[in-house]
């Protein structure tokens, strides 16, 4: 009944064990105050005075007023342990999918990993807070209850004793169905989150294309789907609350006539019968709220098993005491039969016997028609994937992958979709060098490109661009990452990954002018399939189907009429 996943958070043994202190003093408080009330209400049926009873009665509020302090601060502290822990796992969900990379974050869909991150971290929270406190009143409070029943009348307590676990099977039936139905409203819930998100990153791409009356409709039925789900779930709920609610209410009148019974034979007197009848509902009591918070908590449940299932996927192969120097002359890299799949798990590869060498600084276009490996190759020397086997050499060290922080750090690249904040133009240019110089800032302007552009923002420079905020185009977000480059000029090694996709032939032609100076002295590898710019490259990679089929310098590659000659005519062709 207990989620698995639950005992995967920290401190939860104890506080369990805390919870359950606390359910058996609730359990002493609730038999207190159905002793001393019936034990009063009893003395004043034989004739004693109400002054008599006051002692009673001050004890029956003593155990009333106990018990609400007990919950009371039970509930504070649970309030703030949850909150806690939720930020703990947040942190954590969050280290993990950056240690993961950006391709595990694609292949879950952005729209889940931020919503997941948001809102269901906040359902573990709630989920928390309801679940535990529920499940151990209702595993420990029922039988403290029950065995004081039987020491009042043996049939009640025999009767209540056959009633719970029917009770508690029907619900378990109700309860799998219900959770049946909740994994699907999860499931359409997450596929609504990506499919809101894609949609808002493509806006005016539908607009200005025309589609977006038809993808409104794919959205409205996904909302749909998800309605639909929900409200499917909510039946479930609702009848199984009605259902509870139903069986508890006939067995406690079940109790009150066997007691009634008794009560006119004379086989009974009135206190124990009226402490049974006063001990029914609560013995039934811890059922009921964990029943009418079960359903409330299975979207935190859902997202605290999706959440550890990110946590327990694996990382890239440690790689300890490796560390790179930084990039110079004397440096080479070398790829030797590499091969490596999006998917570790998977036969299939992505990358397939790839070998290449270079040593120092240089320039390395990388060219093929999409789906033949550029960006993959590209993701690799970044360090977001890793190969099969330690097949990758830098000054004759072998990794399996380059997601080594002395590596990355001497890395600058610039995607072909790259992500802009919701910040200022300012703060999203010199994102990895929030110190520069405004001049160094208006230099990196200038040379991206972005200097019209500006103009025409309501606010310059201040401009508030991102998903709240000023929308840019597809180029100009993409010369905002030139920008960047443009302004970090320590990073040694330059990864281009069709970074003028975006852009129209004057607006690229006018930054080649501007971005070869930035090769210089450098280590560049640029993927692309613009054939103007491979006349600039010192080296040139011919990829297809995840090979490496040809390669050479631009003048030996044009006199071979082979791969890269086939693949200039196809292009031009097309």
């Amino acid at each position: 009944m207990i989620d698995k996943n639950l005992f995967r958070i920290e401190k939860i043994r104890p506080v369990l064990i805390g919870l359950a202190g606390l359910g058996v003093l609730q359990a002493l408080l609730i038999i207190g105050q159905a002793y001393f009330l019936s034990y009063a209400l009893s003395e004043l049926w034989n004739g004693a005075t109400v002054s008599a009873q006051y002692s009673k009665m001050g004890l029956f509020f003593i155990c009333f007023l106990l018990r609400q302090v007990v919950v009371f601060f039970r509930d504070r502290f649970l309030d703030r342990y949850a909150y806690e822990q939720s930020q703990v796992v947040r942190k954590q969900l969050l280290d993990k999918v950056f240690r993961l990379g950006p391709n595990f974050v694609q292949k879950e869909g952005t729209g889940n990993m931020v919503t997941m991150a948001i809102e269901g971290v906040s359902q573990i929270e709630n989920y928390l807070t309801l679940i535990l406190p529920k499940i151990t009143n209702m595993m420990i409070i029922p039988w403290i209850i029950l065995v004081f029943v039987f020491t009042q009348d043996v049939r009640s307590g025999v009767i209540l004793l056959i009633v719970f676990p029917i009770i508690i099977l029907f619900m378990i039936i109700l309860g799998y169905a219900a959770r049946a139905k909740a994994d699907r409203q999860y499931e359409g819930y997450q596929l609504l989150s990506n499919h809101f998100l894609d949609s808002l990153r493509g806006l005016q791409t539908l607009n200005f294309l025309g589609l977006s009356k038809k993808y409104e409709k794919n959205v409205y039925t996904i909302s749909e789907d998800y309605r639909k789900a929900t409200m499917s779930t909510l039946k479930i709920a609702i009848l199984s609350t009605f259902a509870l609610d139903f069986f508890t209410t006939l067995s406690v009148a079940i109790v009150a006539v066997f007691l009634g019974f008794k009560l006119m034979n004379g086989e009974m007197l009135l206190f124990p019968a009226l402490t049974t009848l006063v001990l029914a509902p609560d013995f039934f009591l811890p059922l009921r709220d964990f029943s009418s918070d079960y359903h409330a908590t299975l979207d935190g449940g859902n997202t605290l098993k999706s959440i550890f299932t990110i946590m327990d996927q694996p990382e890239f192969t440690e790689q300890e005491g490796v560390y790179l120097t930084e990039w110079q002359e004397k440096d080479t890299v070398e790829l030797d039969n590499l091969s490596l799949a999006y998917d570790p798990s998977g036969e299939k590869n992505t990358l397939t016997d790839i070998n290449f060498k270079w040593q120092g600084y240089g320039k390395i276009g990388i060219v093929g028609f999409s789906g033949s490996g550029k960006s993959t190759l590209i993701k690799l020397l970044g360090g977001f994937l890793e190969a099969r086997e330690p097949s990758i050499k830098v000054n004759e060290t072998n990794l399996s992958h380059l997601r080594l922080d002395s590596w990355q750090d001497q890395l600058l690249y610039v995607p072909q979709d790259p992500y802009i904040f919701h910040d200022s133009l300012k703060n999203n240019i010199c994102f990895y060098q929030p110190d520069a110089s405004d001049e160094s800032i208006k230099q990196a302007i200038s040379r991206a490109g972005l200097t019209e552009v500006i103009k025409e923002l309501p606010e310059g420079i201040n401009t508030v661009i991102g998903d709240a905020g000023h929308m840019l185009s597809g180029g100009q977000m993409q010369r905002v990452a030139i920008a960047r480059a443009f302004l970090d000029e320590g990073r040694q090694i330059l990864l281009f990954d069709e970074p003028t996709a975006h852009l129209d032939v004057e607006t690229e032609a006018e930054l080649k002018q501007t971005m070869l100076p930035l090769f210089d002295k450098r280590l560049v590898f640029f993927a692309t399939h613009r054939l103007h710019w491979m006349k600039e490259m010192d080296y040139i990679l011919v990829m297809k189907d995840g090979q490496i089929v040809e390669q050479g310098t631009y003048e030996d590659l044009r006199q071979r009429k082979g791969a890269y000659h086939e693949f200039v005519e196809q292009l031009k062709g097309e």
